[in-house]
């Protein structure tokens, strides 16, 4: 009944997930692009009201006309239209995630014993240090000195992230170091928005009742934290997506691929806020697709010495070494995925084999041999956390079985 329950809060809390966060970026991008493309206004009664730009668009059989004011309007309207619930909203769904799969189910997604022996409380503790640690570092150096120089603060914190995702991926396992790298870029983007932009805003508006001048420290401040906010996105948006893909936080360089993949995404918001600006360079996107490709190259897998000279010792076998072969891999595998991949399974937490992947029969194991191979041999990254114990040697025998198959 456990893993029932955990198998709807799942899939509930990632559907809400996703819901909010599309609402939340899609607002994050409309109005980097709104800013960067208003034009002077067109007539003068606009800019002595204060407009410093406008923009006119037509959308779903209709004009809009936007106005941006250089501080605040003379009189404020009655509705006022605020966005910062998409953003709570996809930061509480996602640190729900984060709690019920890495933070409950510790020993399944975020220890790795293979990288560092942890205690469930002692991982906990250091994924939460990471997530606040990275907001109050990330704040403070934007209220410093060093924040007052866009290019050498962009490249400080593009050093300091690299520096966690290396340290992260020395603590948990590849899947673990990935989501909390992802959960610490978030937060600083909801907390940008809940202590800086929409603060910022609510004295604005308050000046604006009070009838005084509004600071418009408010508003740089607030550009600021919102240009920032839209660099992290895709980095963030491919950690959201990266536990599909094991051969990136599987890899033995997990921490490098993290590193590339967060500056392509960066260069590819750089690309794209230049272009909406109408001075867009093609070096930031050529740069990002040379690194891709780089990556995918370095990327190309390379077995374990042990796993290649067990494998390598098979070459063309006969029907019958074959099949010894298979059901020696049979063994392996219902010792060490079958807890998990089974109509019924035996591991905490489950209760359906993830992804439909049954291994129990021989036939499950013919049917699924290059997802067995891939993950148990190529990125590794199988069984979960290894708790079930699988071998070097057994890891080879799976690689030996494989390349048979493709042999006889």
């Amino acid at each position: 009944m456990e893993g029932y329950i955990l198998e709807w809060l799942n899939l509930l809390g990632r559907w809400i997930h996703v819901i909010t966060g599309i609402a939340w970026i899609g607002a994050s991008f409309y109005f980097i692009w709104l800013d960067n493309h208003l034009q002077e206004p067109e007539f003068d009664h606009d800019k002595q009201k204060g407009v410093a730009g406008e923009l006119w668009a037509v959308h779903g059989g209709g004009f809009y006309n936007s106005q941006k004011y250089q501080v605040a309007p003379e009189k404020l309207p009655e509705t006022l239209h605020w966005f910062k619930w998409e953003a709570y909203s996809t930061w509480l769904s996602g640190m729900f995630m984060l709690v019920l799969m890495y933070w409950y189910s510790a020993e399944l997604y975020l220890i790795d014993p293979a990288v560092m022996a942890l205690s469930k409380p002692l991982a906990i503790v250091i994924g939460l240090a990471t997530i606040v640690g990275g907001w109050l570092g990330y704040d403070a150096l934007c209220r410093s000195k060093m924040g007052e120089d866009e290019t050498r603060l962009s490249i400080i914190i593009f050093v300091l992230s690299s520096l966690a995702a290396f340290l992260l991926c020395q603590v948990f396992s590849g899947r673990g170091a990935f989501i909390h790298y992802g959960a610490m870029l978030g937060t600083i983007m909801v907390a940008n928005v809940a202590f800086v932009i929409i603060p910022g805003q609510k004295d604005l508006v308050l000046a604006k009742s009070e009838g005084r001048a509004p600071d418009p420290i408010h508003g740089i401040r607030g550009k600021q934290r919102s240009v920032h906010n839209t660099y992290f996105t895709l980095p963030v948006l491919f950690v959201m997506i990266s536990n599909h893909y094991a051969m990136t936080y599987g890899h033995r360089y997990n921490w490098l691929v993290l590193i590339v993949i967060s500056l392509i995404g960066a260069l590819v918001r750089v690309y794209f806020v230049a272009r909406h600006r109408g001075t867009a360079s093609l070096v930031p996107i050529v740069i990002a697709g040379l690194l891709l490709a780089a990556l995918a190259a370095a990327m190309v897998p390379r077995p374990s010495s042990t796993v290649s000279s067990v494998a390598n010792d098979t070459k063309t076998v006969s029907s019958s070494e074959l099949q010894a072969l298979q059901e020696n891999v049979h063994g392996i595998v219902l010792a060490r995925c079958a807890t998990c991949h089974a109509n019924v399974p035996s591991q905490k937490g489950f209760v359906a084999a993830p992804k439909g992947i049954v291994l129990e029969t021989m036939e499950d194991l013919q049917r699924h041999a290059d997802a067995v191979h891939q993950q148990s041999v190529v990125t590794r990254a199988m069984p979960l956390g290894n708790l079930s114990g699988m071998t070097e040697e057994e890891r080879g025998s799976v690689a030996a079985w494989y390349g048979a198959r493709a042999n006889e």
